[in-house]
């Protein structure tokens, strides 16, 4: 089974996501939001999620699954392991995020 590994900007987008989700809804809330994204990131491997591939203006090899507001990008690794690439949410302008966090 493949290993996942969050990437830098991902790791920075959960931080994000459950300082926000705190803030607004609570503890219980963002930690059952964050759980429940690391069950869906586990679920690319056995395809409990349904991928796409990342759109061809994107310029970058990888896929995207829809997690509640969230969109997971995700891209096979090397060694076979996946590698959660970025986590936007679904009101950012996803075009120029992804890239910034691509570094491109």
């Amino acid at each position: 089974m493949a290993a996942i590994r969050i990437q830098e900007a991902a790791s920075h987008r959960l931080d994000e996501i459950y300082r926000y989700t705190r803030s607004r809804w609570g503890t219980k809330q963002a930690d059952r939001y964050i759980a429940r994204m690391f069950e869906a990131f586990h679920s690319i491997g056995t395809r409990g999620v349904v991928s796409k591939p990342v759109p061809a203006e994107f310029g970058v090899e990888g896929y995207f699954f829809r997690h509640e507001r969230h969109f997971v990008y995700w891209r096979r690794l090397k060694n076979g392991d996946i590698g959660i690439v970025t986590i936007l949410h679904e009101r950012m302008h996803r075009i120029d995020r992804f890239r910034e966090d691509f570094g491109l």
